[in-house]
């Protein structure tokens, strides 16, 4: 594990921006195809309520094979996609998607021990909240429980993809791998959650607040937020990378099966 400081977390940041500024129409590109992906999975009855979480470990190292391509100047392309899938370690990919669905549910529903079942209410039946009743609803605090009853998994889970696919470890040695290298690495990682709390939130505040004093046009802010906000995600997904690169090391050996062009 590679010696860091506290602001590494911020040039994990800029080594984001950086490996997007690479190849950026390929990176857009695989995310819209993604996003589409996840739209038609979404469409299957029943399954399709859970599957896009359960694959979510499956196609974060589509987007972690892509950046290592970008890094080591190879071309992008769409149908990287689905090199998680060829993946020697998919069965153990799936049940770590298991697991992501099992803490997220643990998670929400711990979230009525604060709100009584407003936030649990909301995520399973997806239908709106009256702005006019949110503030008194308690949603907001329960959300916040939520996300800190859901931090430990969130550790857990962070490198365990990659150290499984990349490394070959089992499904329970890249969790354990995972949890102390963020434990280890806390000062760093609260850096890089402030900073990308900083630029994907407060950053797109500002930027609504100065449009609608300067224009007052809705249209126009959406037309310059929507694909702000989908520049920024993408960034946010080739920043992962460097953070397991700067921990674990830049990986050498083990090459994911590329689909066939």
């Amino acid at each position: 594990m590679n010696a860091m400081n506290a602001m590494t977390g911020w040039l994990w940041v800029k080594r984001g921006f950086q490996l997007f500024r690479k190849q950026p129409a390929e990176m857009l590109t695989l995310f819209f195809a993604y996003m589409f992906l996840n739209m038609g999975i979404g469409l299957i009855p029943v399954a399709g309520q859970f599957l896009p979480l359960l694959l979510v470990p499956v196609f974060a190292m589509s987007f972690m094979q892509a950046c290592r391509q970008a890094e080591r100047g190879e071309r992008i392309y769409p149908n990287l996609l689905l090199v998680g899938f060829r993946s020697p370690a998919i069965a153990n990919l799936l049940k770590l998607g298991v697991l992501y669905i099992l803490a997220a549910t643990v998670a929400v529903a711990a979230s009525s021990l604060i709100d009584n079942g407003v936030f649990w209410n909301f995520v399973m039946s997806q239908e709106p909240i009256d702005p006019k009743t949110l503030p008194e609803s308690g949603m907001f605090w329960g959300m916040m429980f939520s996300g800190l009853v859901y931090l430990p998994a969130m550790m857990a889970f962070w490198y365990a993809a990659p150290l499984m696919a990349w490394n070959s470890m089992s499904l329970s040695k890249a969790i354990f791998y995972s949890f102390f290298a963020v434990r280890r690495a806390a000062a760093t990682f609260t850096v890089y959650g402030l900073a990308w709390a900083a630029i994907g939130v407060f950053l797109p505040l500002m930027l609504s607040l100065i449009i609608a004093v300067v224009l007052g046009n809705a249209t126009v802010l959406m037309i310059i937020l929507m694909p702000l906000s989908v520049v920024l995600t993408v960034v946010m997904y080739c920043s992962f990378y460097p953070t397991y690169a700067d921990v674990f090391g830049e990986p050498e050996q083990k090459e994911l099966p590329q689909p066939a062009t």
